[in-house]
C-alpha cells in the first residue's frame, strides 16, 4: 500500500467514528451559501460533538469551531472550513528537525513503558537507513535486559549496528560509548533508546539529565532531537505525559504510537494545539515499515476521507 493507504487504514476506526454525523451535519447544513443560518449553533454544537469524540480535545475543538463560526457567513463549505483550521492548528506546531553542525546526529528517544518506544528506535532506524542515512542504535535502557534483546533483534531487522552494556551499566557510559562507536564508524545518525520513566521517578529523570550531559559533551548540539513517544489509545492522557516530559527532558517532537487501534485519531490535533510539538511519526500497524513520517494534509485527508 502507499503511505496515504496506509495511513488511511490506520485512521479507519476513528474516521468511522465521526463519519455519521458529519455526514449529517454536511446534509443538513450545506449548500446555503451566504445564510447565517447555514451554520447556526445547531451546527456549530454538532461539530464541536464530532471534534470531542475524536479525542481532539476541549481547547482545540473549541477554538475550531469559534474559527468556523466567524466565517459562517461566507461561501467556503463546513468540510472546507474545517479542514482549514485542522491544518492551521497542524501548522502552527510544526517546526523543522534540527541537523547538528558537525559530528553524528543524536536523536534520544523517551517515554513511559509500554507506548512501544523500543519498537519504535528500531522503526526509525530501519526507515533512516532507507532514507540513505547510516544509524547507530544506542541501548541505553540497561535496566530490561529484554528490552536489550527486543532491540537487538529490531537492529538485525534494520541492518545497522547496536551498541549494548551489561545489565545494569550506567547507562550515560553506553551512550557515551555508543556516541563514540559512531564517530570511530563513519556514522551520521545514533538512535538512544532509554529506559522507560515516569516524571515520579526523581532518579531515573536525572539519569536522563546525565544522559543529556554526556552527548551535549561529546557532540555539539547534541541532544538534536529528543523524541516522546506517546500510545494513541490512552487519548487526553497522552496529553499529560507530555507536559511532564516537556518539563524534563527538552521534548522537541512526538511519535504517536497504535494509532490504528484506537478512534480517537485526533489527539493529534490535541497535541499540536495544546502543547504546540510537531508530530514526527505515527506508528499505524506491527510492520517494520508501519512507522510513517507525519504529514498533515495526508493525516486530514485521511482522517475524512469518507467525506471529503
Amino acid at each position: 500500500m502507499s503511505v496515504f493507504d496506509r495511513l488511511k487504514a490506520g485512521l479507519s476506526r476513528t474516521a468511522r467514528q465521526i463519519a455519521d454525523q458529519f455526514e449529517a451535519l454536511v446534509r443538513g447544513h450545506e449548500g446555503r451559501p451566504g445564510d447565517e443560518t447555514a451554520f447556526g449553533m445547531d451546527t456549530l454544537d454538532g461539530l464541536e460533538d464530532l471534534l470531542l469524540v475524536a479525542d481532539v480535545g476541549v481547547s482545540a475543538s473549541r477554538d475550531i469551531v469559534a474559527a468556523v463560526g466567524a466565517r459562517a457567513r461566507g461561501t467556503a463549505s463546513l468540510r472546507a472550513m474545517v479542514r482549514e483550521e485542522l491544518l492551521r492548528v497542524l501548522a502552527a506546531a510544526d517546526r523543522p528537525p534540527v541537523e547538528p553542525v558537525s559530528g553524528p546526529r543524536v536523536v534520544l528517544v523517551v517515554g513511559v513503558n509500554g507506548t512501544g518506544k523500543t519498537t519504535t528506535v528500531g522503526k526509525l532506524a530501519n526507515q533512516w537507513k532507507q532514507a540513505g542515512r547510516t544509524p547507530l542504535i544506542c541501548a541505553a535502557d540497561t535496566f530490561r535486559a529484554a528490552a536489550v534483546d527486543q532491540l537487538q533483534v529490531w537492529a538485525d531487522r534494520a541492518g545497522v549496528d547496536l551498541v549494548r552494556a551489561r545489565e545494569g551499566a550506567d547507562p550515560a557510559a553506553v551512550v557515551f560509548d555508543a556516541v563514540t562507536a559512531a564517530k570511530a564508524r563513519g556514522r551520521d545518525l545514533v538512535l538512544v533508546d532509554t529506559a522507560g520513566r515516569l516524571h515520579t521517578r526523581t532518579n531515573l529523570m536525572q539519569e536522563l539529565e546525565k544522559i543529556r550531559r554526556v552527548i551535549a559533551r561529546e557532540v555539539p548540539g547534541a541532544p538534536h532531537e529528543t523524541l516522546l513517544v506517546l500510545d494513541a489509545t490512552v487519548g487526553q492522557n497522552a496529553l499529560t505525559q507530555a507536559r511532564e516530559f516537556m518539563a524534563v527532558a527538552g521534548v522537541t517532537g512526538i511519535v504517536l504510537t497504535k494509532l490504528d487501534g484506537t478512534a480517537r485519531g485526533g489527539i493529534v490535533v490535541a497535541i499540536a494545539h495544546d502543547l504546540k510539538l510537531p508530530i514526527r511519526f505515527v506508528g499505524v500497524g506491527e510492520s517494520i515499515d508501519d512507522l510513517l513520517p507525519f504529514d498533515a494534509a495526508r493525516y486530514v485527508d485521511a482522517l475524512f476521507r469518507e467525506q471529503w
